[in-house]
């Protein structure tokens, strides 16, 4: 008697695409279940978070083994792998503050139709990275992208002097001597520890006509993944067409960046 054939159903195209989506998706929540924990977490604890059953998850956690994504320790206890380190450093090395920046810059340039700018410290000093600004804005634009300036005068500037501890704000205060460039600029050193600590306490820092007459400035500052303040967002115009409101569409703009650098809110 001949034994009857097993006929295996082809999967149709659609249905190999489900699954592989499916299961790059169980890995996701494998990933995310073991982030939630310091320590190594054990296979049963693992399927019950994500509702997987533990040969399914024990075999898609074999994969990310041996793909180090995931390492396992004696006992059947698994953690995050070094893989995902390595993955880390690399997406953080090519993160680039001027290219998160450019498109919430242009967006905040149209909302309010004043000069926005993006700036980074460099020593004793803040350089202009991107600038998005239009002609019609009737202000001229005198430091171009690469200018300087120092960082008591501005309020990027001034970002950065408040994230230094009291120390280093003297010893900035002693290599530069505090030189201004106004009638407006902050050349006493009690006066410039007063105004850090508002910028400390209200989280954003203003120009008043510091670095040259007749232009004021908001600022906000851009974070990295760690917290870190990497980059400072202003918005410079006429001193008397400077609206109130604008601060927080700055602020708001700075925070887009920060998360696209990395940034994470507590």
């Amino acid at each position: 008697m001949d034994t009857p054939k097993v006929v295996k159903m082809a999967k149709a195209p659609g249905e190999v695409g489900k699954t592989a989506i499916q299961v790059v998706e169980r890995m996701m929540n494998l990933l995310d279940a073991l982030a939630k924990h310091e320590d190594a977490c054990s296979l049963k604890i693992l399927a019950e978070q994500t509702a997987l059953h533990p040969s399914t998850a024990h075999r898609i956690l074999n994969d990310m083994v041996a793909c180090r994504l995931v390492e396992r320790g004696d006992g059947g206890i698994y953690r995050l792998g070094l893989r995902l380190l390595e993955l880390g450093n690399l997406v953080k090395a090519r993160l680039s503050v001027r290219e998160a920046a450019q498109t919430p810059m242009r967006a905040l340039h149209k909302i309010t139709g004043e000069t926005i700018n993006l700036s980074v410290r460099q020593g004793d000093e803040i350089v202009y990275v991107d600038r998005a600004y239009s002609e019609r804005s009737g202000m001229q634009v005198v430091r171009a992208i690469g200018g300087r300036a120092p960082l008591h005068l501005t309020s990027v500037g001034k970002l950065f002097l408040a994230s230094d501890d009291s120390t280093k704000v003297r010893a900035y205060a002693t290599r530069t001597g505090l030189a201004g460039h106004t009638r407006n600029s902050i050349t006493d050193l009690r006066k410039l520890e007063n105004e850090l600590a508002k910028v400390n306490q209200s989280g954003h820092a203003s120009d008043d006509e510091e670095l040259e007459l007749g232009v004021s400035c908001l600022a906000a500052g851009i974070l990295d993944d760690t917290g870190k303040l990497v980059a400072g967002l202003s918005l410079s115009a006429p001193t008397d067409r400077i609206q109130a409101d604008w601060l927080k569409a700055l602020q708001d703009t700075a925070m887009q960046i920060s998360k696209g650098m990395g940034f994470t809110s507590k």
